[in-house]
């Protein structure tokens, strides 16, 4: 692939593919995957025979540019592209992500069914801390692949030999009264809260190597009650949901690292589910612990979200209606205040 870059207006730059049968991939079906580009950085993508050119304002021409190259070199390297590793492309580019790497130099958590890359700039962050710290807090609201990257190096340690188990643990907000009520045993009972950590597990292994390595113990899913009281070493532990723990808890599972151990921490402080007035021990544990030596805190944004782009959508409404149900509040309370001021200055003048 080479590149030629001509002068008009903002600025042009024409790429030129040296392998035609690789054209159609890097196009998508319909061209959708240089239409989303186009959406992406607001330039023009023109194609014709072996040769791209792309017009616009001269630093997003520069990260389309980016974006195409990396696409090409995973293309030659005999993978395939979806939308999704467009998107997650994309993301990398973003011209507001300093300093941009480009997409062969980034950290990746490499498991024998493969390397597990970075899909964001936040994710490429947060990979780093895993392989770096020996507590992680991943905070950050769903779709980002908080649990999903967590669970990755927790086999990747494993198989590599660096740890000798991973626990993966999670809060059952409704394990109480109600949970007795289902049916089947304790295993039965907890399961469906565990199911994301299942989920992620078999993405990463085979299903037969899940099932023997659960029952050998060398991975172990568990509420977070079974913890207290143990010591965990040479371990690797995923604590998900922690945004439903509560400060006690917090402390309780954080306490229990033991020699040779690591953990990671992870939560959504925008979908806390404990009753009114109780303290998240997420937020309790990153206002204690957050600046520590061994401690990374990772907060993940909007424009991490790698699912679905409408994911993206839905969570900024949501957090605009909750800013601007905050300034209202703020805006009830200083009207509360001028009255009371008010008496006060009228007080202070007689």
């Amino acid at each position: 692939m080479t590149a030629i870059t001509s002068a008009v207006p903002g600025k042009t730059v024409t790429l030129q593919f040296d392998d035609n049968a690789l054209l159609p991939l890097l196009y998508g079906d319909h061209d959708r995957h240089l239409a989303r580009i186009e959406q992406a950085f607001g330039v023009r993508v023109a194609s014709r025979g072996n040769r791209i050119s792309i017009t616009g304002v001269p630093a997003q021409v520069e990260a389309a540019q980016g974006v195409m190259r990396g696409l090409w070199d995973r293309l030659a390297r005999g993978g395939g592209i979806t939308s999704g590793e467009v998107d997650a492309a994309i993301r990398m580019a973003d011209v507001d992500s300093d300093p941009r790497l480009p997409l062969s130099d980034l950290p990746a958590i490499r498991t024998r069914r493969g390397a597990v890359a970075p899909r964001s700039p936040g994710q490429a962050v947060y990979i780093d801390q895993l392989a770096r710290n020996e507590l992680v807090f991943g905070v950050g609201p769903a779709g980002t692949g908080k649990t999903y990257l967590a669970v990755a190096q927790a086999v990747a340690l494993l198989q590599a030999g660096r740890v000798d188990r991973v626990v993966l643990a999670r809060p059952a907000v409704e394990a109480g009264e109600r949970l007795g009520f289902l049916p089947g045993d304790m295993k039965d009972k907890v399961d469906p809260y565990l199911r994301p950590l299942y989920d992620a597990l078999h993405d990463m292994l085979p299903a037969e190597q899940v099932l023997r390595r659960i029952q050998t113990g060398e991975i172990e899913i568990a509420p977070l009650a079974f913890m207290r009281g143990r010591t965990l070493a040479h371990a690797f532990v995923i604590l998900d949901e922690a945004q439903n723990t509560t400060p006690v808890q917090m402390k309780m599972v954080l306490t229990r690292l033991g020699e040779g151990s690591r953990m990671v921490v992870t939560g959504d402080l925008s979908q806390i589910d404990l009753p009114g007035g109780v303290k998240s021990g997420l937020r309790d544990a990153l206002e204690t612990l957050e600046g520590l030596p061994g401690v990374a805190v990772m907060r993940f944004g909007n424009r991490d979200v790698v699912r679905h782009p409408l994911v993206a959508r839905i969570v900024e409404a949501y957090d605009a209606r909750e800013a601007a149900s905050r300034e209202r509040g703020r805006e009830v309370e200083r009207a509360k205040e001028r009255p009371r001021r008010a008496a006060e200055e009228n007080g202070t003048a007689k």
